[in-house]
């Protein structure tokens, strides 16, 4: 592992240095991962394994739009892509990628398709860790092992594609075989980890529902459509709201920060725009630290799971979310948006 000092406190990661790619295929030669779910991060990881000569098959329910984009990627029905439960029996590695509220309702059959030794692998510990609200509790003769990488199932393989990778944490739950970090570690590297940090199922589905919940999703969606909104209500037209709200961040700045932190994007702003970030930075900080603290206690408490599982096992729960996403997509601000992204050079 290397030591990485993190702001004085060092830590140990794992990069592909250390746990080379052909390392993780001697690991995992003997193994057939079977990815169950095509949806969100199942065509990202699965694709990148295959790439990466990981014998790899797919467990996805027939004449299902995901099955159909199983085949489309180059699984081959009876082959390499099978329905969830025969995917599952055929596995050595269990990839249970399914939605976190699916993964509740077909436990009950993948359960009974995990031989002793296997591997059952999740990208979020929301099933283990509340394992009194999902009734998933793993049997004791299988390793439970997580590869969460830190970003959506499409930037998982748009970065592998590039060569960049994506950055992921990685856990043990349960060793069985004595073989549990070795096999974690190679998937990490296998579905195209930038590089491995070591967490705990619980820490990773707390900072993951905060985090998506907070600065990734919420926070920053919340944010967005407070400052737009103050802009067209002072007069400004939605170009320039939506511009100095939304595409400046996005096509710009933000950019400047990925590549070397957020005191670098302020050094390479005008004078006066670092004034006023410095000044405000702390304020905003202040006004939605107890927002975070009400929102890392609802995590915790389990209260985001309830809501999670109700809302999603609803039978109606896809027509009440594209209404929500409707919304969304149909207020001023992000038809401004669709405007503005339709302007840019590489869409005209």
């Amino acid at each position: 592992m290397a030591k990485i000092n993190f702001g004085g406190m060092e830590e140990e990661v794992i990069t592909s240095d250390e746990f080379s790619l052909e390392h993780a295929r001697e690991v995992l030669k003997d193994e057939t991962v079977a990815v169950l779910g095509y949806g969100v991060q199942g065509p990202g990881q699965a694709l990148n394994m295959k790439d990466n000569g990981i014998n790899v098959i797919v467990g996805q329910r027939e004449n299902s739009p995901s099955w159909d984009r199983a085949v489309e990627d180059g699984f081959v029905p009876g082959e390499t892509l099978f329905p969830l439960e025969e995917a599952a029996r055929k596995g050595t590695v269990i990839q249970f990628l399914l939605s976190d509220a699916g993964q509740v309702a077909m436990w009950p059959k993948i359960k009974k398709c995990l031989d002793e030794g296997d591997a059952l692998y999740f990208s979020h510990g929301f099933s283990v860790v509340y394992k009194d609200q999902t009734e998933i509790i793993p049997p004791e003769n299988v390793d439970v092992i997580l590869v969460a990488p830190k970003g959506s199932g499409r930037t998982v393989r748009t970065n592998f594609l590039d060569g960049s990778g994506i950055n992921s944490s990685f856990a043990i739950h349960q060793d069985f075989t004595g073989r549990a970090k070795e096999r974690t570690l190679a998937l990490g590297i296998a579905i195209g980890s930038g590089y491995l940090f070591l967490t705990t199922f619980e820490k990773e589905v707390h900072s993951d529902l905060t985090g998506e919940r907070g600065v990734l999703m919420g926070c920053l969606a919340g944010v967005m459509e407070a400052q737009y909104n103050v802009l067209r209500k002072h007069g400004h037209t939605p170009s320039e709201a939506f511009n100095e709200t939304v595409e400046e961040l996005t096509q710009s700045l933000i950019r400047l920060v990925a590549q070397n932190g957020m005191d670098w994007m302020f050094s390479n702003c005008s004078t006066t725009a670092q004034r006023g970030a410095l000044d405000w930075a702390p304020k905003f900080r202040d006004a939605v630290v107890p927002l975070f603290d009400e929102l890392y206690q609802s995590v915790v408490s389990g209260v985001e799971t309830k809501r999670v599982l109700e809302a999603n096992s609803a039978p109606d729960y896809r027509e009440k979310l594209q209404k929500e996403l409707d919304v969304i997509k149909n207020s001023e601000m992000w038809q401004a948006g669709a405007a503005v992204r339709s302007l840019r050079p590489e869409n005209r």
